[in-house]
């Protein structure tokens, strides 16, 4: 009865895995289109799909509810990566969710023009969610997708203090997954 009891317990926590996935995207769904307002890239201060610009691109899109020094470490290392994979077409855009764009919108400008970030845009989306359908983790302060042909190979989220250097790097390497 022992048995039986635990091999419920586990398709039940099978399916309840299931059923959360399903709120989110998951490797090899198709990444659906959703817009954001251009801080610093090259359609600076429109609303646009970069989703959509970048069709079957591969893209690294980072979405963050806090530009720490690890995620500016990051899109500096990516920034690199997609001039040294320009033959590639590889790109990439960040997305801040925030409740209050207008003093997010200064701090990306800020950054940008500190690090010399010139091959990813910062945008932002209004509202800490995500984009709808995408299951951005609640908790989570960094999330980073990555497709290519429009299907999700990558999806990593790191709670509040959890994404640091390490994490950075483990980030960088999974970009072979979208290039190769």
């Amino acid at each position: 009865m022992k048995k039986l009891a635990q091999l419920a317990m586990v398709c039940l926590l099978a399916v309840c895995g299931v059923a959360v996935a399903a709120d989110g995207l998951a490797i090899g769904d198709d990444v659906p289109a959703f817009n954001v307002r251009d801080i610093t890239g090259p359609n600076k201060g429109k609303t646009l799909c970069y989703r959509c610009k970048f069709g079957s691109q591969p893209v690294v899109t980072v979405f963050t509810r806090d530009v720490n020094d690890s995620v500016v470490s990051l899109v500096k290392k990516v920034d690199e990566q997609v001039a040294a994979n320009k033959d590639k077409k590889m790109a990439s855009f960040v997305v801040v969710l925030t409740n209050d764009p207008d003093a997010t919108e200064a701090k990306l400008a800020a950054i940008a023009k500190k690090e010399g970030i010139k091959n990813v845009p910062l945008t932002i989306m209004e509202g800490d969610a995500g984009p709808e359908g995408y299951g951005v983790q609640k908790d989570a302060e960094t999330t980073v997708m990555m497709w290519v042909d429009g299907s999700l190979k990558v999806n990593e989220a790191f709670s509040k203090g959890k994404f640091d250097a390490k994490a950075v790097e483990s980030v960088v390497g999974s970009t072979k997954k979208i290039l190769e």
